[in-house]
């Protein structure tokens, strides 16, 4: 199964498609627009509604979810899917998910949620934010890492988050931590026609640890392709015992 958060009419997905569909039946689900940043949003409240699309391509189906990324996994695999998938797929992202950027990102909110359904769950990024970036440098390593991950599958609880460098052959691949650091937001203000004012969020993801080579952002920015292991579970459990002496009683 593959989704994204860019919609389904985003070219990274139906690249992602030609990447993968040599390994068997593809099922795309796919929110019917962009859901950037919805992280692991899910839709309460509000119907939720499938439609299937023409496809070309053989062994290919396109469905949309008028959703965020969240409510196309759940959706997918209790209503669309006839049965649980090999692998869940997510891409590829117009934009880099690297860092911090996880907290955010609907692409791996999928991803998580694919995760905590038992099914091995990769997501893609392509580090260019353009509905035109050109992703044929990423094919090579999207069916690698696709190849991989199908031959062996994934520990239990574990998905992987992947960028990989644009406009650039990247140099090999590197498995790594996330990049600790925060979003810098910057909102800039606007006058609407009526002279109300209205907000735009802009800003830039701050490293917080330029200098550590352990981590997605050094490798990105030495032109390697970041492969970071991401569990659901996010509890601190090296802290678990300093926090036990200092609550328990």
């Amino acid at each position: 199964m593959i989704t994204n958060d860019d919609s389904v009419e985003a070219p990274g997905i139906h690249h992602l498609v030609e990447c993968v569909r040599e390994f068997g039946d593809v099922y795309v689900v796919a929110p019917a627009h962009p859901h950037s940043g919805q992280s692991s949003a899910l839709t309460v409240g509000a119907p939720l509604r499938i439609r299937e699309l023409p496809s070309k391509e053989e062994g290919v189906r396109y469905f949309t979810v008028n959703g965020t990324p969240v409510d196309c996994v759940k959706l997918g695999l209790h209503a669309i899917v006839p049965r649980k998938p090999d692998v869940l797929f997510s891409g590829i992202n117009h934009g880099s998910n690297s860092g911090t950027a996880i907290t955010y990102s609907g692409t791996m909110g999928a991803v998580l949620e694919g995760c905590m359904e038992g099914i091995t769950s990769v997501g893609f990024s392509l580090l260019h934010h353009s509905m035109k970036a050109d992703f044929s440098l990423s094919t090579k390593y999207v069916k690698e890492i696709a190849a991989k991950v199908l031959e062996r599958k994934l520990p239990h609880w574990v998905c992987l988050n992947v960028n990989i460098p644009a406009k650039v052959e990247p140099e090999g691949v590197r498995v790594c931590r996330a990049a600790r650091g925060h979003w810098s937001e910057e909102y800039r203000r606007y006058l609407d026609p009526s002279g109300a004012p209205f907000y735009w969020l802009t800003g830039r993801f701050v490293n917080g640890e330029p200098e550590s080579s352990d981590t997605d952002e050094y490798w990105l920015n030495r032109r390697y392709v970041s492969v970071v292991p991401v569990t659901p579970d996010q509890s601190s459990v090296a802290s678990v015992k300093g926090m036990a002496e200092l609550f328990n009683s």
